[in-house]
């Protein structure tokens, strides 16, 4: 574990890295979460130094997120300098492995985990206090006086204004109308004026509004209970000044409200207030069952009704049908009504209940959710490492290009992921660790395959083989796409050829009949008792080793008769996989049984078609090698 030269020349190039992409992550992740909020700031006057500690809280709470997207980045650009470069070339050819390459990254990634964890833990909560105290705040805060002209303003409270024109440079107001109602319809107020001026207080608590050349209309409120009129008054002035109520400073709220606020809390306080809450819960239960039990229907008879229901009961079995016919028809519909208002009453009174409990329940989730994203956050940091450095190993692609794509890719999948688990937890859809685990679960594995790939030297991003897997698990096959070559060394043996080809032909009618490829295939050959088929197999072996002889021919007819023969699956015909167990494994699981048997049935027709084509094709050879 002795600190070497190369482990300090790759973390230095990590750090450096890291540094440079967290700033550019956390600016990323603050401008998507401003987004939410900007329209319910913005014309709020705010001052700079509320807005510098807007920003400064929102900082500390985005920074657990920006770590582990600024180690995928940065690992990532990492390696792929190192790899573009021949560095990692010249690692691995002195003896060094790839996980030798990584420890000192990995000690500076489970650094920077333990260190997200207890960020989390003490920083993080205080700034989320804060920072949902200063948005509510900032909601609340009147907003910043800006009368238009035209049209009524509602900004200030209990009162419209109406400015028919404006003077920008001394700030009068001409054409003046107010609507102002203080309680109900007969305390409104009608204000016309010819002109006005409207200036703040010092202590910025009210507005001061002084009018000129006006007439004021006032309903009086009614002394008299049920008068239909109501009076008013009617004033006329040449000046008036009308205070109104207008707070424009921001006033902080009280943090006791947001006590319940789970992404405030430490670990610690999460689980003593986990536990003080299914007391409380608990005992409300309790209380709910209780009150139940004396809510229900036997409570609602009095004592002599229940003495003689239960006598009547004891003696005889009755129906509820023979008791309420016994009452009459009156006294039938009114059971029926007192019934029903009772059911009526405990179904509200269950559903009123219900409401509180299942707040109680989803307050729970909550907190428990917060504690887990504590883990699950940090450990990210470990898992993107795992993601970002072997993948930088293989792509060796440096710069800003592919490794950002490949980050936003991975970054977006844990996203959607991890805020499905977190929907789907908290509405109690999902059991909470399987919400919150989802994300890990799915990158772990993804984390382990990269890094087993590079380490090994595997192939990952080859396109072609990926290709050829699809190809050959769907049954898709390439046709041949033989040209005329411009230099032939050496001729073809025609007369040889073109007997194989014959051969060949009648090989495949016999096979054909012989084998009886358009009927389905038989369930105990095909998963029980296999037996090889290497009829087929030399049939390919000898087509392709004429196809290549033939390919150096310069007659076109030749060369579009071996294009038309088809490339066989020699295999694929005759049994599911190579191994014995895993044939008798597939029969057993039902449904994957089935789709192997059609498959196979599937690919003898195709082999039918295939040996029509040959014959066809040998026969087009043939007749055009007996004619040169």
């Amino acid at each position: 574990m002795r600190l070497k030269k190369l482990d300090i020349f790759i973390a230095k190039q990590f750090l450096q890295l890291f540094v440079g992409t967290f700033f550019v992550c956390q600016f990323v992740l603050m401008m998507q979460f401003l987004w939410r909020y900007v329209d319910e700031l913005i014309g709020k006057g705010l001052s700079m130094e509320v807005l510098v500690q807007f920003f400064w809280y929102m900082g500390l709470m985005l920074m657990p997120q920006a770590f582990p997207l600024a180690i995928l980045l940065s690992a990532l650009i990492t390696f792929g300098n190192l790899g573009e470069s021949s560095e990692l070339t010249a690692i691995k050819a002195a003896g060094i492995s790839l996980m030798q390459a990584f420890r000192s990254l990995i000690a500076i990634t489970i650094f920077i985990t333990i260190g997200s964890f207890f960020f989390q833990n003490v920083v993080t909560p205080s700034a989320n206090m804060s920072f949902a105290q200063l948005l509510i705040s900032m909601k609340q805060k009147s907003p910043e006086l800006e009368i238009p002209e035209g049209i009524f303003y509602d900004g200030i409270p209990n009162c419209n204004l109406y400015v028919q024109k404006k003077d920008l440079e001394s700030g009068k107001l001409y054409g003046v109308m107010i609507y102002r109602m203080n309680g109900s319809f007969d305390d409104a107020a009608i204000i016309l004026a010819d002109s006005g001026m409207l200036q703040s207080t010092a202590e910025k608590k009210h507005l001061v509004l002084t009018l000129w050349s006006g007439e004021w209309f006032e309903n009086m409120r009614s002394q008299e209970f049920g008068q239909a009129n109501v009076p008013y008054r009617r004033e006329t002035f040449s000046q008036k000044r009308i205070v109104l109520d207008f707070d424009a400073d921001l006033n902080l709220i009280d943090a006791g409200a947001l006590s319940n606020n789970e992404r405030g809390k430490s670990i610690e306080r999460i689980r003593h207030d986990i536990d003080s809450m299914n007391a409380v819960y608990d005992s409300i239960g309790q209380a709910y069952y209780h009150d139940m039990r004396r809510n229900s229907l036997h409570a609602y008879l009095s004592k002599k009704d229940s003495l003689r229901v239960h006598k009547e009961v004891a003696e005889a079995p009755v129906s509820i049908d023979s008791l309420l016919k016994r009452s009459g028809p009156e006294g039938e519909l009114k059971a029926i009504t007192t019934a029903l208002s009772r059911l009526r009453f405990l179904l509200t009174d269950i559903d009123f209940k219900g409401m509180i409990t299942s707040d109680g329940d989803r307050l729970i989730r909550l907190h428990q959710i917060e504690a887990i994203n504590k883990f699950t956050l940090a450990l990210s940091c470990l898992i993107f490492f795992f993601i970002g450095a072997p993948l930088g190993a293989i792509i060796r692609k440096g710069g800003l290009g592919i490794p950002v794509i490949i980050s936003v890719l991975v970054f977006i999948i844990y996203y959607i992921l991890d805020n499905t688990g977190y929907r789907m937890s908290r509405g109690g859809m999902w059991a909470i660790w399987f919400g919150k685990g989802l994300a890990t679960a799915v990158l772990t594995p993804l984390a382990v395959f990269f890094t087993y790939k590079a380490n090994n030297d595997s192939v990952v991003f080859n396109i072609d083989v990926y290709r050829n897997f699809f190809q050959k698990l769907f049954g898709i096959r390439q046709k041949r796409h033989i040209f005329r070559k411009e230099v032939i060394i050496e001729d073809p043996s025609y007369s040889a050829d073109a007997e194989i080809l014959r051969r060949i032909s009648q090989e495949a009618e016999t096979y054909d009949k012989q084998h009886h490829l358009l009927r389905a295939p038989s369930v105990i050959k095909t998963f029980f008792k296999y037996e090889p088929d290497h009829a087929i197999e030399r049939i390919c072996e000898e087509m392709e080793s004429v196809v290549e002889d033939l390919s150096n021919t310069r007659d076109k007819v030749i060369l579009t008769g071996i294009n038309m023969l088809p490339v066989i699956s020699d295999k694929a015909h005759t049994r599911p996989f190579e191994k014995k167990w895993l044939n008798i494994m597939a029969a057993i699981v039902f449904p994957l049984g089935a789709i192997l048997y059609i498959r196979m049935w599937r690919y003898r027709l195709r082999l039918h078609r295939d040996l029509k084509a040959v014959q066809n094709a040998s026969a087009m050879i043939t007749d055009r090698i007996n004619n040169l």
